[in-house]
């Protein structure tokens, strides 16, 4: 099938690739002409395990091509899909303007009849929107479509080629035969395609990511009533996962979740509810006890240091939200170097990916690292921000020789504390005394 793609971020890059790689023609439009360039040679603005490959390989198939004419890309394509940005305003809600400028957009170029598909997280309610836009704008048919994203940073590729489920919301019979048939090969695999009306199809998609965010706000609840009490959290949290209902995953405590989806998602979620005569109690604190939890750490760092952290000099592992990324985007390293070297404190710091995202934040703010030993040269402490693979085992005696005092503090709990007691160390949490 023809298929445009408008929006090549982090969600329509993906799915642009994913689709061709299912055997559609697909045309990814954006107006950044330079960046265009870059993707026509397989160079990409991200880092996204197994992405740049499939771009490579889909460009020599003549399966996937760029392009900044969105007339000729909507012309020449029978599906449709949104993928633009949908940031949060100051209040929290879902700024919608590029949305509808690209509706607006579809509707100016249409030829015939088009699905007009919305990947991008919005509000419920914005599909009825742009079936308005497009109506005031064109006099051909069109459906409109809903269906949403879940794709984890990290492993996108993964999610999108093999979805746990693919969420459709439309109102025709049409539209859902054109859906399934785009998403044929899940039916093969017996992936479900789980087909509903469009208002719930959108609010799914904020459901999801907002029971997630919830999970990780309440691990770090529990984790702070465990240090409060003598109790172990990864103790607890193991004795929680043994049950099926709860599950074993998004349950770990520590510095709480970042990126560019749940923070935006709960916070447009409590706005939509607000807007609607509700408050959304639960999802107001899964927010606070988020934001919260980074400065209970940043506080342990303070408290060791009785208050005073003057000319200290930290090295910091990790800067992305989270591992097998280069987003920063509420990562909680920015609050921790915020506090520390608003407080006078030296900040060398390291990831795998993000240097360059860090760099464009922080600027000479902090020094940069070429590997985690680098970054501790006369360090007085280690802080452990993002829990990536290379962290996990490092040399010890490394660390312990290059510190000035053998001192780590491990937002992820990603190390055996008894191990590092034997070894001299002074280990700082999350969820225990």
């Amino acid at each position: 099938m023809k298929l445009c793609v408008i929006g090549t971020g982090y969600v329509g890059l993906v799915a642009g690739t994913c689709l061709a790689e299912m055997g559609n023609t697909v045309i990814c439009v954006d107006k950044n002409e330079q960046k265009l360039k870059l993707l026509e040679k397989g160079i990409i603005p991200i880092y996204e395990p197994g992405l740049e490959t499939l771009i490579l390989e889909n460009l020599k198939e003549n399966r996937l091509s760029f392009s900044s004419n969105i007339d000729d890309a909507v012309k020449n394509s029978d599906v449709c899909f949104i993928a633009v940005g949908t940031p949060p305003k100051k209040d929290g809600s879902a700024d919608l303007s590029a949305v509808f400028d690209v509706a607006e957009s579809i509707a100016k170029s249409m030829n015939n009849y088009k699905v007009v598909v919305n990947k991008s997280t919005v509000p419920i309610g914005t599909c009825e929107k742009i079936a308005e836009i497009i109506k005031k704008h064109t006099a051909f048919e069109f459906d409109v479509v809903s269906n949403p994203e879940f794709l984890k940073q990290g492993a996108a590729v993964q999610d999108f080629l093999h979805p746990d489920r693919v969420i459709i919301g439309a109102n025709s019979s049409k539209a859902f035969k054109i859906m399934d048939e785009i998403y044929s090969s899940f039916l093969r695999t017996g992936n479900p395609i789980i087909q509903m009306d469009i208002k719930s199809a959108e609010m799914t998609k904020y459901a999801s990511n907002a029971f997630l965010a919830l999970k990780i706000s309440y691990a770090n609840e529990i984790a702070n009533i465990c240090e409060c009490v003598g109790a172990n959290a990864e103790m607890v949290r193991r004795g929680m996962c043994a049950d099926k209902r709860i599950g074993k995953k998004f349950l770990f405590a520590g510095l709480g979740y970042g990126g560019s989806c749940f923070p935006k998602d709960v916070k447009a979620l409590i706005s939509v509810a607000k807007n609607n005569g509700y408050s959304a109690e639960i999802l107001t604190a899964t927010d606070n006890i988020n934001l919260r939890q980074r400065y209970i750490f940043i506080n342990k760092i303070l408290k060791r240091y009785k208050g005073n952290i003057k000319n200290k000099h930290f090295a910091l592992w990790g800067l992305a939200f989270k591992p097998e990324t280069n987003d920063m985007r509420e990562a909680p390293s920015i609050n921790i170097i915020e506090e520390l070297t608003k407080s006078g404190a030296a900040i060398s710091a390291f990831d795998p990916k993000a240097m360059e995202t860090a760099k464009k934040i922080f600027g000479n703010k902090i020094s940069y690292a070429n590997s985690p030993y680098e970054a501790l040269k006369n360090a007085d402490a280690l802080i452990l921000a993002t829990e990536w693979n290379e962290f996990q085992n490092p040399d010890f005696e490394i660390i312990k020789s290059s510190l000035n005092e053998p001192v780590i503090f491990d937002g992820r709990n990603q190390y055996n504390e008894e191990m590092l007691k034997e070894k001299g160390f002074e280990y700082h949490c999350v969820g225990k005394k």
